[in-house]
């Protein structure tokens, strides 16, 4: 398993230092990726729950609230 583990790993380590755009290519991916997960979760997700609740358990009875809520009335 280990060996197979060794050239899997040499396989992708010699292919990425042989690229020249793909270098680039993939520095755009993490960019994009990071910009994804990281800006649009501090400026769109901001942690609704944690700044009104001081316990697990609050923050649990208002989202099963909520939930039932939405569902009697849509």
């Amino acid at each position: 398993m280990k060996k197979v583990l060794m050239s899997v790993f040499r396989f992708y380590y010699e292919g990425f230092r042989d690229m020249k755009l793909g270098k680039t290519l993939w520095l755009i991916i993490l960019v994009k990726l990071f910009i994804m997960f990281i800006v649009l979760k501090i400026f769109f997700f901001p942690d609704f729950l944690g700044t009104r609740f001081k316990s697990e358990e609050e923050k649990a009875n208002f989202v099963g609230d909520q939930l039932i809520e939405r569902t009697i009335n849509p």
